[in-house]
């Protein structure tokens, strides 16, 4: 089992692909719709996703795996087909995210607690009966200058986290954790330091939970932040970002991880790429694979050239190969800001 979970996971961060994940929950893409003035109805959203889904040569050449919402997962295209065996066509690996959301915890202002886990078994069951492959559960880690993270948030997500990608293995999935440190924190002015020394800790936390809950490392992938200041207050290099990223990964990440695919976290599109080719381009020493899995970094302009209109569906593709192409030179280390002007 675990063999056949690895090679899913070196498909899914191999030969510099990247996942793209459109797993928004309902708000989230309401917010991204209001944007475009595009009401969130069930047909818009299937005929955003079409856009994106059959742009084959961004699928072919540089997506390896697709995050859907649960909503997806049975959606089809305007010609009947699932959006899963469009997928399949190209070489993409579907997967799913299976958390329900991080909901307020109780007696700790400020913090949040992933939940999902009822009834995850059945679920996952008939998820790898439908044919897909990995899965992702998402926590959200909130920081400010001293007293937040508390440590029992971060055990109690991590605990999540490990029952979360047992219960994945042991249905033949391949879990894919995503321990997310919030860059917009409270109040989103901590420095980079600051990001590095939380990050560092919830990473240690979450695979001492997931070796106490028997997860084979070989057969997940890690989702994590980039170890970068908050929102308000940025002013880390490309470099410095790179730099403490990796030192960071490096003294908490187990060799036997085959890959760390980044969220954009509050990013930019550019920046995002840029950072994550910065940190290829360092070294090719690292034990694991460095690659992305972006939502709204590789998404935001395809929605905006899309802007819900049908005459602009390849506009929207152009869009989203461009920045699907980016991103893969910077998985293999050679995006450039001319390679960004030119393509």
């Amino acid at each position: 089992m675990t063999a056949c979970l690895e090679d899913i996971a070196c498909a899914l961060v191999g030969g510099g692909k990247g996942i793209l994940a459109i797993d928004e929950s309902s708000d989230t893409i309401k917010k991204r719709f209001d944007a475009i003035s595009l009401e969130s109805t069930e047909e818009n959203r299937r005929d955003y996703r079409e856009m994106l889904l059959s742009s084959v040569e961004a699928m072919s050449q540089y997506i390896s795996g697709v995050i859907f919402h649960q909503e997806t997962i049975r959606q089809k295209s305007l010609k009947g087909s699932l959006f899963m065996d469009l997928l399949k066509t190209v070489g993409s690996i579907p997967g799913v995210k299976v958390d329900i959301g991080a909901r307020p915890l109780a007696g700790f202002p400020g913090e949040r607690l992933t939940e999902g886990l009822d009834g995850l078994r059945k679920r996952l069951n008939e998820y790898s009966r439908l044919g897909l492959r990995f899965a992702k559960w998402r926590t959200v880690i909130s920081i400010d200058h001293v007293g937040l993270p508390t440590m029992a948030a971060v055990r109690k997500n991590a605990q999540a986290l490990a029952r979360y990608a047992a219960l994945c293995q042991e249905s033949g999935i391949l879990p894919v954790i995503e321990p997310e440190v919030l860059m917009d924190g409270i109040p989103g002015d901590h420095s980079i330091d600051r990001c590095y020394e939380v990050t560092k800790y919830v990473l240690e936390e979450a695979f001492t939970a997931l070796r106490e809950a028997y997860v084979k490392f070989e057969g997940l992938l890690l989702k994590p932040n980039m170890v970068i200041d908050g929102k308000e207050a940025r002013r880390a290099s490309i470099d410095e970002v790179a730099e403490k990223t990796i030192r960071c990964l490096k003294q908490t990440v187990p060799a036997a991880v085959p890959g760390i695919a980044f969220l954009s976290g509050g990013q930019s599109a550019e920046e995002a790429t840029a950072h994550l080719s910065a940190m290829n381009a360092g070294s090719n020493s690292y034990p694991w694979v460095l690659t992305f899995s972006y939502g709204r970094a590789l998404q935001t302009a395809a929605l905006i050239a899309w802007g819900g209109k049908r005459k602009n569906v390849l506009d929207g593709q152009r869009a989203l190969i461009h920045r699907a192409k980016m991103n893969s030179l910077a998985a293999l280390g050679q995006w450039s800001q001319d390679a960004e002007s030119s393509s």
